[in-house]
């Protein structure tokens, strides 16, 4: 039987705010162990919180820039887990009313520049959770708490996805969006940009979702990559020889090359969200989301589409200077002096 792979992304972007996203601690990656924190984000009983509001200016830029319907009105909840590395053991989140929601994304999906639309269900924001040290110096794990707190955004997209290859055109613009916006720094190996992959598999050709299977934290676009190849195979094994696929949590080993089961997958109910007493609704005025709709930069895709109509350049150049906000830049201001655009991508896309 024919199997076609059907994946949705949810992607975890730190935001580059000055301060954490519910107290004044510094928001800062690399520093000394344990310095950048206080009785907030280490959740000491009888604290406060209190909303870093640009942590809502920078997911609303990223919602329109996603094409989103943005919630004037919403809430902050709690989220309920226990890990080591989450101190309060729960994490502040956002459940039923996210910020941002029912968006989209254009993403390139092949060198002649042609591209799928994949849904964006929702962008909300939450806080991050620590981070545990393992070593053989010592039995046990360390943990650092400078990352606890820091604000990220979630956002989560349409399982419309159908190969690896569409899933790396997906977070490619994710990416550079992040980046143009100027509001992450999407440094996947220090974890500022990780996805956790939902897949599963169903007969080509049938409309019924097949059970799926979630790998979570993948920071390398090569190792999401190579994650959705492996399990995908995996789970088209598994049923061609008459057995089960069962909804769980899986890790992915980069050095073997493999997924592994970690524990059955969660659901809403399991979390037991409700509502977050210590924090008002975040409530926005027209006037200031209107703002933040006026102050949006040209975007990746708005970009490419000038230097292919107004600047005659092809596709796939376009694509490769609008990759990076840094290249894009450069090209801008070196066309602005020479006025010969052609000569100078040339140049970018070659000697550079």
């Amino acid at each position: 039987m024919k199997y076609e792979i059907v994946v949705g992304l949810e992607v975890h972007a730190e935001l580059n705010t000055k301060t954490k996203i519910y107290c004044g601690c510094k928001n800062s990656f690399g520093s000394m162990v344990n310095s950048n924190c206080c009785p907030i984000c280490t959740g000491m009983p009888g604290t406060l919180p209190t909303l870093n509001k640009s942590v809502v200016d920078y997911a609303v830029r990223m919602g329109y820039a996603l094409h989103c319907s943005i919630n004037n009105i919403c809430k902050m909840d709690r989220k309920n887990y226990f890990y080591p590395d989450l101190p309060k053991a729960y994490q502040i989140s956002q459940f039923d009313i996210p910020l941002c929601e029912n968006g989209y994304i254009d993403a390139i999906v092949d060198e002649e520049g042609h591209t799928k639309r994949i849904g964006v269900t929702r962008i909300h924001i939450e806080e991050d959770a620590g981070k545990l040290i393992h070593s053989d110096d010592f039995a046990g794990s360390l943990v650092d708490f400078n990352r606890c707190g820091v604000p990220l955004i979630e956002i989560v997209s349409e399982p419309d996805m159908r190969s690896s290859a569409e899933a790396k055109a997906y977070l490619d613009t994710i990416k550079a969006t992040l980046q143009y916006l100027g509001i992450s720094d999407c440094k996947m190996q220090e974890g500022s940009m990780r996805a956790d992959i939902n897949l599963s598999v169903r007969p080509k050709g049938s409309s019924q979702f097949g059970t799926r299977t979630e790998m979570k934290n993948i920071n390398s676009l090569k190792a999401i990559r190579r994650a959705i190849e492996f399990e995908s195979r995996r789970q088209i094994d598994v049923l061609n020889a008459g057995g089960t696929i069962h909804q769980e949590t899986r890790r992915w080993d980069d050095e073997k090359g493999e997924t592994y089961a970690m524990r059955s997958k969660e659901n809403a109910q399991d979390y037991r969200y409700f509502p977050d007493p210590d924090l008002i609704p975040v409530a926005l005025t027209e006037e200031w989301v209107e703002e933040m709709r006026a102050a949006m930069p040209e975007l990746p895709q708005a970009k490419r589409e000038r230097y292919v109509n107004e600047l005659k350049l092809s596709p796939d150049t376009a694509k490769v200077l609008t990759s990076d906000k840094n290249f894009a830049l450069l090209f801008d201001d070196a066309y602005a002096v020479c006025g010969k655009a052609r000569e100078t991508a040339n140049t970018i896309t070659t000697d550079i």
